[in-house]
């Protein structure tokens, strides 16, 4: 029995006799400053820990919050399910494939919710299109989801929890009548989720050995450095243009996305079964997962600029698993343009189906003004491989858990 699960038990067991006249939970009783190390859960995140970690929750019964985002692979999933696209197939008999991979969890806390800045550009938000606006809100969906935990309804998220070997705690945070309120049940749990999310450290360490570099207590290696310099430099990587390296306001380190969205013009990936269906699209923020904004067609196909922490941690890469390593993808930012038969079908006519994954109408979204992607076939690409090298020698410093070498 872990430190932790007897810490967080206790925890669990103080709070049935403090915390019972809360009853809604609304505010965590959590200390956790954001970053800094803190064993201590509150009750409500010792819950969320407990929940995320419940198989028993799924229509299958063998699927649990860390199937999908696995602690040990930064809290994302690495190259699973059918095919290897990067997320678990789910439903009740575990062979519904999903349709993106999955994303890391790591860093959420720290995300807005989803706006429109000044300029009128998108901007925020959970999930890669966006379409939560919060950490909670994003919690509560996988419970239903057909290709995921698969549950019919509330009524029978509540059923299961009343069932779990948490229940007796979960009524105590949150009313002995919770389980007979879908909605409420819902609600903490998701609640309990977010909390987990935003308060066990594990989630935002900031310790990799990035983060040691730029507090003095180590130096980077001259093939690490010269990929810093490759990734901050607008006329080579131009990486920080939307993955910024340098530290945000109020938070203890760099988050590696500006949370803005981008159409990169990822090629398709024939892995994916829904793309059997030729006029089936994957278009982020104007659908099909999202409803709000399909009639911003000039969004078509943008997909939120994730993180680059932990990115070296394994692939695959991009909301749809397409390039399965990191110097592939990496090699894709770079000659998508210069050379895009490496990545492209040809059509009967010989012609190259550039952008392949997005109808023909908004294939004029794609990003190909900023740098790499403003040449042409046949320039020379941005990186060459041995920079391509020295930029993954640099994220890969951008893992957690870094410790000294003696």
């Amino acid at each position: 029995m872990s430190e932790r699960y007897l810490q967080n038990s206790a925890a669990l067991i103080f709070s049935t006799f403090i915390l019972v006249a809360c009853g809604g939970g609304s505010e965590s009783s959590g200390t956790a400053t954001p970053g800094l190390p803190n064993e201590t859960l509150s009750s409500v995140a010792a819950l969320g820990e407990q929940i995320f970690n419940d198989a028993s929750l799924s229509a299958s019964g063998k699927m649990s919050c860390a199937t999908c985002h696995q602690p040990a692979a930064a809290h994302a999933a690495p190259a699973s399910g059918t095919n290897g696209i990067g997320t678990p197939d789910g439903g009740p008999a575990l062979d519904v494939q999903g349709f993106r991979k999955a994303p890391s969890l790591r860093y959420l806390k720290f995300a807005p919710a989803f706006n429109f800045d000044a300029e009128g550009t998108p901007n925020g938000g959970f999930m890669r299109d966006g379409r939560f606006q919060s950490l909670a809100e994003q919690a509560g969906k996988p419970f239903f989801e057909p290709h995921e935990m698969a549950l019919a309804n509330a009524a029978e998220l509540a059923s299961k929890a009343g069932a779990a070997n948490w229940a007796a705690a979960f009524k105590a945070q949150f009313g002995a009548d919770v389980f007979g309120d879908p909605a409420k049940a819902l609600d903490r749990i998701a609640y309990a989720l977010a909390q987990y999310q935003k308060e066990d450290p594990a989630f935002a360490p900031f310790d990799s050995k990035y983060d040691a570099f730029l507090a003095g207590k180590t130096t980077l290696t001259p093939t690490e450095l010269r990929g810093l310099a490759l990734f901050n430099d607008p006329q080579k990587g131009n990486c920080a243009a939307c993955h910024p390296s340098a530290r945000s306001a109020n938070v203890p380190g760099p988050l590696f996305t500006d949370f803005s969205y981008d159409v990169l013009g990822v090629p398709r990936n024939d892995k994916i079964r829904a793309n059997r269906d030729t006029n089936y699209f994957d278009l982020g923020l104007c659908g099909p997962f999202r409803k709000d904004m399909t009639g911003r067609t000039d969004l078509c196909g943008a997909f939120k600029v994730p993180t680059l922490r932990n990115v070296a941690v394994g692939g695959p890469y991009f909301h749809n698993g397409r390039f399965a390593t990191l110097k592939e993808a990496m090699r894709f930012y770079v000659r998508r343009d210069t050379n895009p038969e490496e990545w492209y079908p040809r059509l009967p006519d010989g012609s190259i189906d550039k952008f392949d994954d997005l109808p023909a109408a908004w294939r004029k979204n794609v990003n190909a003004t900023e740098v790499p992607y403003n040449r042409k076939a046949g320039d020379a690409p941005a990186l060459n491989d041995s920079e391509i090298d020295d930029l993954i020698a640099f994220l890969t410093t951008l893992n957690d858990g870094w410790t000294p070498q003696h």
